[in-house]
């Protein structure tokens, strides 16, 4: 069990949507402290950083603060800077430094942990406005991290060629969070008088998203509803369909997803097919499951190979294979046989069994590093 401090450097913020980083993160807390850097917000007059609340008492979320400015040189010395007096007030020594972000390796590279890790959950450089080195950034973080987990198959597939340590970790599940979904739940406010039937997603909405699939829908099918929560990023709110069967609740807390999620007829994973989804994993497809709720996306590949293969959920082309899976559903009284299936697929996926294997790897792979370590130094007195 990983007992030595972790430090994190994301370009998550934890209090933002609670998903991978957050999931097993907590974990690792039990048994050590953990770090979890975010990116640098600006404003003020000096280089510093602040501390926030991360609901876990292990958990120490750092924000580093740049005045306005700055220099891309200066910026950069700055947050070495901070990255210093953080090891030096938290009293750091003895640590494993834990990546999702590899833009952090710049302001990083200065620091000697025990053991890397890259947990690469997404294809960062394909999202919209990712930075243009980040591919180049990423090489060198590949190079020097020990261990690489992906967040996917298909992801594992592009990177297992690249570092002889490479491991698939695709979304999993608390599953008893989610299964509360499948017991009749009081509505919240903002949903108790949207008119059933009830299609939702929840999840960023931002250039993975659909938005013509989504449009079409709704245009075609005009007294069914269409209900999406979480924040809205990196496109304009103005592009969203404005249908009046639409409905946009905004951000949720991760523990009331299933009091939502419970009053909805259908889910749905409307996303684009397009560079920034080629290796998406989503976490939402099991967490639907869960629910037990019927499931309706888009051609994800990790989605296809992984629940459509096994029929779990339906894999639709266009709006009107769309509208025809939810016909279907919609008139299907007898889910027994096909709740059975994921109850059976799900039983052996957890957060926890992702966890213990990545920590089990870890271990492995800080103890070989050690062994390596002293063989070395034995042999410099040979």
């Amino acid at each position: 069990m990983i007992n030595i401090d972790i430090v994190c450097f994301s370009h998550l913020r934890w209090n933002f949507v609670y998903q991978r980083p957050q999931h097993l993160l907590s974990r690792f807390a039990k048994n050590a402290r953990v770090f979890f850097v975010e990116e640098p917000m600006f404003g003020g007059d000096e280089i510093t950083y602040t501390t926030e609340d991360a609901d876990d008492e292990n958990v120490t979320v750092i924000v580093p603060r740049l005045p306005h400015g700055l220099s891309a040189a200066d910026g950069l010395d700055g947050l070495k800077t901070i990255v210093r007096d953080v090891m030096n007030e938290m009293q750091v020594t003895n640590f494993i430094s834990w990546y999702y972000s590899p833009m952090a390796l710049a302001w990083t590279e200065q620091l000697n942990p025990a053991l890397t890790v890259y947990d690469c959950m997404d294809e960062l450089s394909a999202f919209k406005f990712a930075p243009p080195e980040l591919k180049e950034t990423e090489a060198k973080l590949m190079a020097k991290a020990d261990l690489i987990f992906t967040g996917g198959y298909n992801l594992y597939e592009s990177k297992r060629k690249l570092h002889n340590n490479v491991y698939p970790f695709p979304s999993s599940i608390d599953k008893e969070h989610f299964m509360k979904a499948r017991a009749p739940q009081a509505d919240p406010p903002d949903q108790e008088k949207i008119p059933y039937p009830r299609l939702g997603y929840y999840g960023v909405i931002d250039e993975r998203i659909d938005l013509e699939l989504i449009s079409e829908i709704a245009r075609q099918q005009p007294s069914w509803h269409f209900i999406f929560i979480g924040p809205v990023v990196k496109i304009d709110p103005n592009t969203l369909p404005r249908n009046q069967n639409i409905h946009y609740l905004g951000s949720k807390d991760y523990k009331d997803l299933p009091k939502y999620l419970s009053g909805w007829n259908i889910t749905l994973m409307p996303f684009a097919l397009n560079e920034s989804t080629e290796f998406i994993s989503p976490t939402k497809t099991p967490e639907y499951l869960a629910g037990g709720k019927p499931v309706i996306s888009t051609a994800i590949k990790d989605v296809v190979n992984t629940y459509g293969k096994q029929q779990l959920v339906h894999i639709i082309g266009n709006a009107e294979e769309a509208l025809a899976a939810a016909q279907k559903e919609l008139h299907n009284k007898q889910r027994e046989i096909w709740l059975g299936k994921v109850d059976a697929f799900l039983a052996g996926m957890s957060w926890e069994k992702t966890f213990n294997a990545m920590d089990e790897l870890m271990v492995l792979s800080l103890s070989s590093k050690q062994q390596s370590l002293t063989n070395q130094k034995a042999e410099a007195y040979v």
